[in-house]
């Protein structure tokens, strides 16, 4: 047998549903199966368990559905897939007619709901091949143990984009999002109370209403055709414009800034140690990089060291300041340390190139966006002329047009809201007329760039005696947000409800009091409650982080944190810059 997966949250509530519902559903002793996945569930398995474990369930072989592939008739087939017409269409390639089927019978677990018309279409075709034909409802990737994404980043453009002919790709976008974060309700076993942020845009009110509507039909119909009521926890919805500061600042927590600052595609850090070219994949399986993704670079940086000290025997033979080489070394000497020496390689080769990137230029830069994203300077002091604070920046040859264009938000997100001619004259200076869609699109997420008033900035917390380094002063709007909806002072007015709160909500999360007191902490957690939060259009590393840091301060409710897709800031300007472009190609409306 092979290991069980280690215990991850989110992803293993998510492997232990997938175990449960579908490989537990077909299983017989000793038969072993193909097993077929589309894009989405590929990448969904990839989330949650290793080659191993589907060994151990009796598959042995993984296919990808839409290539073409050789018959294997004397075996089954096990399909784990999306319900739609592409997916679909190949499960139906394979069946043909009784002389081309290129397996033995078929088992089909659909992520959610399958429509009528694929359903008929299937039954119509093979139904006597099919052995199994089941909804799961996990339509959604844990991608962390508090951290979920939908995998829809085409719906940052449907939603915020204010051209009138998408009005119906809009509405599909939004109804299979609500879909999707009822899966994501089912799997943790709650029916939470849903709200939303009323204002600026009606994005979150629209979807909250779905959510709601969705939830109340799965609850009705659940499995055990029992109704299930609402359970102790909250569902928040957000419109992503909530806090547009977050997602353009450099981040100097570890995650944040290695996804900000180096090429890390599909979690894959590529490095160079001792001439040759390495990769390693940032995931939750390694404790060390769970224990410091969060942590700011500068401890990172003085911990990797002390932690290879700890790990050899041999003080000597890192002795002074641990180099790279001298580690390289090491590790050829003794063996028997490679492995928990690499990870550290890893990590120490990660945070020396978030140096490299940023000790030449992001360095000056991080005390100007500080200023201008809190309003006063590291003494305090309030800032009276942000164009000021702004100006050397755009100056400096030094920073390339992302960097400025930050730069030049967060000066508008300070001041919240400038003059068309004061933005005319600093895209001009910039020489930025080409990307000042990066910046006039904003408009459309409901921030102000230009209003036609002045209006009020929302107050924030105080947090002037939380200790922080200096280039790190700002703390990400969300926090506030997760802070209060614990303690139960969200504004009902900002934050209406879409259905009755339920009534254990009561600010602590706590549990009835007659249950008996629980000293164990993940017990308490099994039995608190949860506030679920959904960002519509992205969220940033520096968000997620929070979620963790809410959850470790408040015992008793844990924070389950998710988006469309997750941010960087390069990705987020892109994105903005494409918004009043037409879009030619939706790969996001399933079944078109």
């Amino acid at each position: 047998m092979a290991p069980p997966v280690t215990d991850r949250g989110l992803k293993s509530i998510v492997w232990q549903k997938i175990k449960a519902t579908v490989f537990d559903d077909c299983k017989k002793e000793g038969e072993w199966k193909i097993m077929l996945l589309d894009e989405f569930t590929t990448k969904l398995l990839a989330s949650c368990c290793k080659m191993t474990d589907l060994l151990a369930e009796g598959i042995t072989v993984v296919e990808n559905i839409y290539k073409n592939r050789e018959p294997v008739r004397q075996m089954k087939a096990l399909y784990f897939i999306s319900p739609t017409s592409k997916s679909v269409d190949c499960f139906l390639r394979d069946f043909g007619s009784k002389s081309e089927n290129k397996y033995k019978a078929a088992y089909i677990y659909f992520t959610d709901f399958c429509p009528d018309s694929l359903f008929n279409k299937i039954k119509a075709s093979c139904s006597k091949t099919i052995r199994r034909c089941k909804e799961i409802n996990i339509s959604f990737i844990p991608l962390e143990s508090q951290v979920y994404t939908l995998d829809v980043p085409d719906a940052f453009y449907y939603c915020y984009s204010p051209d009138p002919s998408n009005a119906n790709g809009k509405d599909t976008t939004m109804e299979a999002m609500a879909e999707q974060i009822v899966t994501v309700c089912a799997t943790l076993d709650e029916n939470p109370g849903v709200r939303y942020k009323s204002k600026p845009l009606d994005n979150a009110s629209k979807l909250a209403q779905l959510v709601e509507k969705k939830l109340e039909n799965y609850y009705k119909i659940d499995e055990k055709s029992l109704i299930k009521g609402k359970t102790h926890s909250q569902l928040i919805i957000i419109d992503r414009g909530f806090d547009p500061v977050s997602t353009v600042l450099h981040e100097l927590t570890f995650q944040a800034m290695a996804y900000d600052l180096l090429p890390i595609e599909n979690d894959t850090y590529k490095y160079k140690t001792d001439g040759k070219e390495k990769e390693a994949i940032l995931e939750e399986d390694d404790d060390l990089w769970v224990r410091i993704r969060h942590r700011h670079i500068a401890v990172v940086l003085e911990e990797i060291p002390k932690l290879m000290k700890e790990i050899s025997s041999t003080k000597k033979a890192t002795e002074g300041k641990t180099s790279l080489s001298a580690l390289a070394q090491l590790m050829k000497k003794m063996p028997h340390f490679r492995k928990q020496i690499t990870k550290q390689v890893v990590h120490l080769n990660l945070a020396e190139d978030c140096m490299n990137k940023f000790k030449p230029n992001i360095e000056k830069l991080c005390k100007t966006e500080q200023d201008l994203a809190l309003g006063t300077d590291a003494e305090g002091q309030k800032v009276k002329d942000a164009m000021r604070v702004l100006l050397p920046v755009l100056l400096s040859k030094n920073h390339d047009n992302y960097d400025k264009i930050r730069a030049i938000l967060l000066y508008i997100f300070s001041i919240n809201g400038t003059t068309e001619e004061n933005l005319d004259r600093l895209i001009q200076n910039v020489k930025i007329e080409n990307e000042s869609d990066m910046i006039r699109n904003w408009s459309y997420l409901g921030v102000p760039i230009v209003p036609p008033s002045q209006q009020g900035k929302p107050l924030r917390k105080d947090r002037s005696a939380e200790e922080t380094f200096q280039l790190s002063r700002w703390t990400p709007f969300i926090k506030d947000i997760l802070e209060d909806a614990i303690d139960n002072r969200l504004d009902s007015k900002e934050w209406p409800y879409c259905s009755q709160c339920p009534a254990v909500w009561n600010g602590s999360g706590a549990v009835s009091a007659r249950q008996k007191p629980r000293a164990n902490y993940l017990e308490d957690r099994k039995n608190g409650s949860k506030l679920i939060v959904f960002v519509i259009g992205g969220i940033t590393y520096s968000e997620m982080r929070c979620a963790y840091e809410v959850s470790q301060a408040h015992k008793s409710c844990e924070v389950i944190i998710g988006s469309t897709h997750i941010l960087t800031p390069k990705k987020l300007l892109d994105d903005i810059k494409m918004l009043n472009k037409p879009k030619d190609k939706a790969s996001f409306i399933k079944d078109e």
